[in-house]
């Protein structure tokens, strides 16, 4: 089926089109650079919702429930779940698709679970592409489940408009935690699991990370993030996943987190993701070009003798091998 038949089929909310469409631009396939040029004037009406924390708080079941409460309000849900790539097949290890197989058969509800092959940051290089199809397909809300690997998560500040930082008590030292980075780029903060012991304690240290974080205290946010938060003050609900017990109050909170930033505020969170994935997708075409072209692979070799042997220094080798690359990239323009 030709692209643009696709892309006509996803934008009229067909299911399987938007599944294909996912896959063109997850796998790099031909054409998936007009598929984007296609779908990027559609995009932009979604709520895209980011929904972070450690490993066992249970981002998966939480995200399973909000689809829920969505739903039951009438709005489509698309999920993109970043699982861990496996091992043997370099494919996604498919754990949020078996805890949400009730949507299976609601076409309002679109999941889908792609692996982070081997990428840090919590989440795989093409959820920015997948979550871009959802929009334009129509999807009223987007949500982002990291795969949970701690406070290398804040890449999930540059894609989304709302972040909810999950935590639960019991996970070890809960003030290690805090302390990460990871806490700056929380919107909306959930103590999951709060029938356990040790909820009120972590609940104490996150409103004590918040004043402390005060304005002009976001070191890994930055100043616009800083700005953001000078009217805003991330809410702290404690929640039963299992049973979505105060899940509706955390849906309610996103909505004003989203109200509260107006045009001007999502504006400015969308024009730091535009910077963060312009500069992305250069540093992805210098590689291709590094990998793509034995000139450059040869040229990289003699660099990195030269660096070992200490007749250069990693800075000049590095300005070097880019002038190369980007002559040639201006060749074949």
């Amino acid at each position: 089926m030709a692209v643009q038949e696709l892309v006509s089929r996803a934008l009229a909310h067909d299911v399987r089109a938007v599944s294909r469409l996912i896959s063109i631009v997850e796998d790099r396939r031909e054409g998936f650079e007009e598929v984007y040029a296609s779908i990027y004037p559609h995009t932009g009406k979604a709520h895209v919702i980011g929904v972070t924390g450690p490993p066992g708080s249970g981002k998966s079941t939480f995200v399973d429930k909000m689809a829920l409460e969505y739903r039951a309000a009438g709005r489509t849900v698309g999920v993109v779940a970043v699982d861990p790539t496996s091992p043997f097949s370099g494919g996604a290890l498919l754990g949020d698709r078996l805890r949400m197989q009730r949507h299976a058969l609601d076409e309002g509800v679109f999941i889908r679970s792609m692996g982070t092959r081997g990428r840090l940051g919590g989440l795989s290089t093409a959820t920015s592409g997948a979550v871009d199809v959802l929009d334009a397909a129509g999807f009223d809300v987007v949500l982002i489940e990291t795969v949970g690997v701690g406070q290398s998560e804040v890449e999930i500040a540059s894609l989304a408009d709302t972040v909810i930082l999950i935590q639960v008590p019991g996970l070890g030292d809960d003030i290690q935690v805090i302390k990460a980075g990871i806490m700056e780029i929380g919107d909306v903060f959930v103590v999951n699991k709060k029938d356990r012991p040790g909820v009120e304690r972590v609940v104490a240290e996150i409103k004590m990370a918040l004043d402390l974080s005060a304005p002009g205290g976001h070191p890994e946010g930055g100043a616009d993030r800083d700005a953001d938060r000078r009217q805003w003050r991330p809410p702290i609900l404690m929640t039963m996943a299992e049973s979505g017990e105060g899940v509706a109050e955390v849906v309610e909170a996103c909505a004003a987190h989203l109200e509260h930033l107006g045009g001007a505020g999502l504006m400015e969170r969308r024009l730091r993701r535009a910077r963060a994935e312009t500069m992305e997708i250069v540093s992805q075409r210098i590689w291709r070009g590094l990998r793509e072209r034995p000139d450059a692979r040869q040229e990289a070799e003699r660099l990195a003798a030269a660096i070992a042997e200490r007749r250069i220094d990693p800075y000049s080798a590095a300005i070097d091998l880019y002038k190369l690359l980007i002559s040639a990239e201006s060749a074949r323009g």
